[in-house]
């Protein structure tokens, strides 16, 4: 029984995941948003990516999250407010424990705090804050929290720099049919 539930909900995402990218206007999206029990403020800009499960999924205002996202929310993820998400990011909750006969699962919510900037193919893994303001170069893999206001790059993440200001003044632009 608990495998049949199991795979009317993968089938449930599934179509969900396939509105998302083929629902071409916002008002549309935030409909399927509510349905899916997301909070996510309408000036955020959300363009086709991934969802893992419903719910546990907090987006604040005048975000933007980029195409070929991955947003595992399974143990809850929280995105602040003017937080920037370029295309290819893949942000994760739960993964297995390696160590455990069975493969169990493991997790813990991830929080990308107000002002962040995640560039390209970025791997956020469990468990991991993103500090305000920080910035998370290309390519890279955090592992651990990010300080406010740091500049972090490499495999794992290492401290390169850190920012002098923020990004408060932005114009989002919100297009009809962006996926």
């Amino acid at each position: 029984m608990r495998n049949m539930k199991l795979q009317v909900f993968y089938i449930l995402l599934a179509l969900f995941n396939a509105a998302h990218k083929a629902v071409a206007f916002r008002f549309a999206r935030q409909l399927l948003y509510c349905i899916a029990g997301f909070r996510i403020a309408r000036s955020a800009s959300i363009h086709n990516v991934r969802f893992f499960t419903f719910g546990k999924l907090e987006i604040g205002s005048n975000t933007i999250v980029n195409r070929g996202c991955y947003l595992d929310s399974r143990r809850g993820l929280t995105i602040g407010d003017n937080v920037v998400i370029a295309h290819d990011t893949k942000i994760y909750t739960l993964g297995h424990d390696i160590n455990c006969a069975d493969f169990s699962t493991k997790g813990a919510p991830v929080r990308i705090e107000d002002h962040a900037v995640l560039f390209s193919n970025v791997l956020v893994m469990p468990g991991v804050t993103v500090g305000k303001g920080a910035v998370v170069l290309p390519g890279c893999v955090v592992t651990k929290d990010v300080a406010p206001m740091s500049i972090v790059g490499g495999n794992p993440a290492v401290v390169k720099g850190m920012r002098q200001t923020l990004h408060r003044k932005r114009n989002i632009k919100h297009y009809w049919c962006a996926t």
